[in-house]
């Protein structure tokens, strides 16, 4: 196993490249996260409970607009607190295809994108200063995908929240693999 940069791992052998991506590992990151998920726990409990207290008919269509909207941000609080946790990022590029898992605790599903299919793989790194680097730099963000392909008229992103250093190096073996295996098979 080799390693590009702290958090890129990747086997290289002569049927397939296996690439995986960890997410960012700052434990101060998973703490406060952790308590912002429980706390956001106990928010939607007292007001679930509140639901059982004797309220006006306008009171209760207050409080469940509200648990509509803590359900959404639940989910997507829970999300980047799973993923911050056990989250990884698994590429693997062999004869026919690219396959991409996004996986938390060993759970996704690995998507098959066939090399043929493939075009315009380039990164994607927002300007340093911008909102949109701010944006994708805060821990409640899964996202941050730098790396992208052009795939049967869809975008697909993957390489979240990786350094420029690391994604140029991922960007250089991912390609030169790609083109290694489409050679390989027109030969």
């Amino acid at each position: 196993m080799k390693w590009i940069g702290e958090r890129i791992s990747f086997i290289d052998d002569q049927k397939r490249t296996t690439f995986v991506i960890y997410p960012e590992s700052k434990g101060w990151q998973k703490s406060l996260m952790g308590a912002w998920f429980c706390m956001w726990l106990a928010i939607g409990a007292t007001m679930s409970w509140s639901l059982s207290l004797k309220l006006t008919q306008q009171e209760q269509i207050i409080v469940v607009i509200f648990l509509i909207f803590w359900v959404y941000y639940a989910v997507r609080v829970g999300r980047a607190f799973f993923w911050l946790m056990w989250g990884k990022e698994m590429l693997k590029i062999d004869e026919t295809a690219l396959f991409l898992k996004k996986s938390i605790r060993g759970y996704g599903k690995s998507v098959p994108y066939y090399l043929e299919n493939i075009s315009k793989i380039r990164l994607q790194q927002p300007k340093e200063n911008s909102i949109q680097a701010v944006w994708e730099a805060s821990p409640w963000i899964k996202g941050g995908e730098r790396l992208e392909f052009d795939y049967m008229g869809k975008t697909i992103r993957f390489a979240r929240k990786i350094s420029e250093k690391e994604a140029k190096l991922l960007f250089n073996l991912v390609t030169k693999r790609i083109d290694e295996r489409l050679r390989a098979k027109k030969d």
